[in-house]
């Protein structure tokens, strides 16, 4: 489950406070004893012929920034500054130059790459949030089907707790952030909405219940300063990781984890210091951004090594990518920030990390958008994609083989 409260020690040099929250990791014993739900789970059959194998299913991490352009890492071209983590992350899988986002604005580009459509086969949408409907299928639903344990960590900005479009009723079986992008944006709230069923114990019917709702965040209350959001969001992710470990103790069931950063977002947004660039001569908008930029870098330097650590880097594959193009604001130095090459080019970072499965430091031009990662997802995890998506598989061009 989503745990805000473990400790973390950062690959990079930033230091980030502890926070007391409460888990509610109980519900982990519970969770050991619910057998696996899978699409293709067969009825027991007594015969003399043995079962066909099913495969192991690799968990899958999608990490997506806010406006985050195509030349703002330094294994893209960036030269003001390196961003070591991510580069690592593309030398040991594929980096991609033709990868388009899904719409200019926040909420239709979010919504074309969990829904598997282009932005002109959405529902109407614009930049405010629009819940998702009903019948609109996500592509945590659809691995959720298949037996995988979901979680969502950060922005949503498709529907409330009271609406159509809430997590828990879009295929994710654990949340912790914000639906709201203003919220979002807040990079010192004082707190973070979490929905976590079966984790707090009831006295008095003896049984577990849901928490929903707000945990607030003491270090930031009455205008306090204490815990960077980011950081926080990174950690509860660590912590999913780890308690979701596809192993004995949770039937091997793999995970999927969405993982949304607000930052670096328009160059706008707060950070705690401009290191490791306050000696640089550059505009002060300049230098806050690079350190956004640098901590997002540490960010997947964090989460890459807890992999590690929990042997799991071989059958996790990991998407990282951008929902929105940067845009130009006075915040953000386009001779700076090269990426902002014009208005017509929608393309951002994407990089594929899957250690064994896929080629390594590779760099290809295939052509590709946010519409097509939830039936590459559906592939990987051996689900079945829902009617009417736009988007194609990946998956056999990530693997060497020739596309459909």
């Amino acid at each position: 489950m989503i745990c805000l409260n473990a400790p973390v020690s950062p690959e990079s040099k930033f230091t980030v406070k502890s926070i007391r929250f409460n888990c509610f990791c109980r519900a982990l014993l519970l969770a050991a004893l619910l057998p696996e739900f899978s699409a293709n789970a067969q009825p027991l059959v007594f015969s003399n012929t043995a079962p066909a194998a099913i495969p192991r299913r690799a968990s899958i991490i999608l990490v997506v920034a806010d406006g985050l352009g195509y030349g703002d890492l330094s294994c893209y071209g960036q030269t003001n500054f390196q961003t070591p983590n991510l580069d690592r992350l593309a030398a040991e899988g594929i980096r991609f130059t033709n990868y388009f986002t899904g719409a200019a604005a926040s909420s239709p580009a979010r919504a074309a790459l969990i829904l598997g459509k282009d932005s002109g086969h959405l529902r109407q949408r614009a930049d405010a949030d629009i819940p998702l409907a009903p019948d609109e299928i996500t592509v945590a639903q659809m691995l959720q089907q298949a037996g995988y344990h979901t979680g969502l960590i950060g922005e949503w900005n498709l529907g409330d707790e009271n609406s159509s479009g809430a997590p828990w009723k879009k295929g994710f079986d654990e949340f912790a952030g914000y639906f709201d992008a203003n919220d979002a944006e807040n990079v010192y709230a004082d707190y973070v909405w979490r929905y976590a069923p079966k984790s707090i114990f009831n006295e008095t019917n003896k049984q577990m219940d849901t928490f929903m709702g707000r945990e607030t965040l003491v270090p930031n209350l009455g205008g306090g300063k204490g815990e960077y959001l980011p950081d926080v969001l990174t950690k509860a992710a660590m912590n999913f990781v780890k308690n979701n470990l596809p192993d004995k103790f949770n039937r091997y069931r793999p995970f999927f984890l969405l993982l949304n950063y607000q930052i670096p977002g328009d160059g706008k947004s707060q950070v705690p210091t401009d290191a490791p660039f306050s000696e640089e001569k550059w505009p002060q908008p300049a230098k806050n951004k690079a350190a956004m930029i640098a901590r997002l870098d540490g960010y997947i330097g964090q989460l890459t090594e807890q992999l590690q650590k929990l042997g799991l880097s071989n059958n996790v594959v990991i998407f990282f990518t951008s929902a929105t193009v940067p845009q130009k604001t006075d915040a953000v130095n386009p001779n700076f920030f090269h990426s902002i090459v014009s208005t017509n080019d929608p393309r951002v970072p994407m990089i594929v990390h899957w250690p064994d499965q896929i080629p390594t430091n590779a760099v290809s031009d295939f052509k590709w958008s946010a519409r097509d990662f939830l039936p590459t997802a559906a592939e990987i995890g051996y689900a079945k994609p829902p009617a009417g998506i736009n988007g194609a598989s990946t998956l056999p061009m990530l693997l060497g083989r020739t596309p459909r």
